[in-house]
């Protein structure tokens, strides 16, 4: 089980190394882009966990260099910007989460259990799962929609995969939160909502029937509306 870190700040990598380390992680470390693009291309690792402020290439441009050369692993992003649009910029460059500086080691692990937990936790076989001309294939984590593959970051496939395991039931935002990032759910954050529009929008955008739908009050549904 290895992580790579691609952070430019010393102190931080030193931290986060050491905390990783005691976990049980094995962990490689860049101090740029440009490098930590070259290790996360041909090494398989189980996170990456990058600064967006990097020399070389900014972790922005780094992650989508990562999703346009196919790499899949999943992505958490540390910086210290703040604001709504900055977050919705980190997640739709590809990245998987979102993690603002200065943070707590413990939300760290959190967030690093959320997206490298075993898709044992979720998957219970290789049977396809279905709905409408939507498929998506737990083993090779490939989705297709009316004979397309639909490319998602690891996030949203974990996303996509819940629902479609839980077809027809109501699933709320609570739930989502403790089942898919392993944390109590935050009533002052959206992310939830970021994550659902960015997988509505590849899913169902160019596609009938509409199979991913919001219940006002109450949470989401995956079902084909009779």
């Amino acid at each position: 089980m290895k992580i790579l870190i691609i952070e430019d700040e010393v102190k931080t990598i030193q931290s986060i190394k050491q905390g990783l380390e005691e976990h049980q992680w094995e962990v490689d470390v860049a101090y740029d882009g440009t490098f930590g693009y070259e290790l996360a291309t041909r090494t398989a690792y189980s996170l990456i966990i990058s600064d967006i402020i990097l020399p070389g290439i900014n972790g922005l441009e780094l992650c989508r260099k990562l999703r346009a050369a196919q790499v899949a692993t999943p992505i958490l992003m540390l910086t210290a910007l703040s604001t709504l649009d900055d977050k919705i910029i980190g997640l739709d460059a590809g990245a998987d989460d979102y993690l603002v500086k200065p943070f707590e080691f413990r939300e760290l692990m959190a967030r690093v259990r959320a997206l490298t937990r075993r898709q044992g936790a979720i998957v219970q076989g290789a049977t396809l799962l279905k709905i409408a001309d939507l498929e998506l294939n737990p083993d090779t984590k490939q989705v297709m929609r009316a004979g397309k593959e639909i490319a998602l970051t690891a996030k949203e496939f974990q996303l996509l995969e819940y629902f479609l395991r839980n077809q027809g039931r109501v699933i709320s935002k609570v739930e989502l939160a403790e089942k898919l990032w392993d944390v109590t759910f935050d009533t002052g954050t959206n992310v939830i909502e970021v994550y659902i529009n960015f997988l509505r929008k590849k899913i169902d955008k160019n596609f009938e029937p509409k199979i991913l739908h919001t219940q006002i009050g109450m949470g989401y549904v995956v079902k084909i509306q009779s």
